[in-house]
């Protein structure tokens, strides 16, 4: 099982990659979106998929069997949830504003938008 999530990971991520390189703002949102849901899909892998359903532990167990899931990628996992839903819906109305001023969504268009006598960025040392 984890060897089929693994490659849908790798489909996830590929797939992300290839939005996000690309000129229009929809496919980057999309990218990144796609994304967030790859590195979750990681999280949970990374926690043991098993089949098993933990056993009930008795009064005398002093230590969690092998079998048992590992609770923290889970919690990391909800955290990721909520960071990457903010994150996609703060660029979401970024793209917005800069369609509804630019009358674009194509970067090189929203590239040529730049008024030309402005100063050139200061460089970072």
């Amino acid at each position: 099982m984890e060897g089929f999530m693994a490659i849908i990971v790798g489909i996830f991520f590929t797939v992300a990659i290839y939005l996000m390189l690309s000129q229009y703002i929809i496919r980057i949102l999309l990218g990144v979106a796609i994304l967030g849901n790859a590195v979750n899909l990681l999280l949970f892998i990374a926690g043991r998929v098993t089949r098993e359903i933990p056993p009930i532990i008795g009064k005398g167990a002093d230590v969690l069997p092998a079998s048992a899931a590992n609770p923290l990628p889970q919690a990391l996992i909800l955290t990721a949830i909520v960071i990457s839903f903010s994150f996609f819906a703060f660029l979401l109305v970024l793209a917005y504003r800069a369609y509804q001023t630019l009358k674009t969504d194509d970067t090189h268009q929203m590239r040529l938008a730049e008024p030309e006598d402005a100063p050139p960025p200061p460089l970072g040392y």
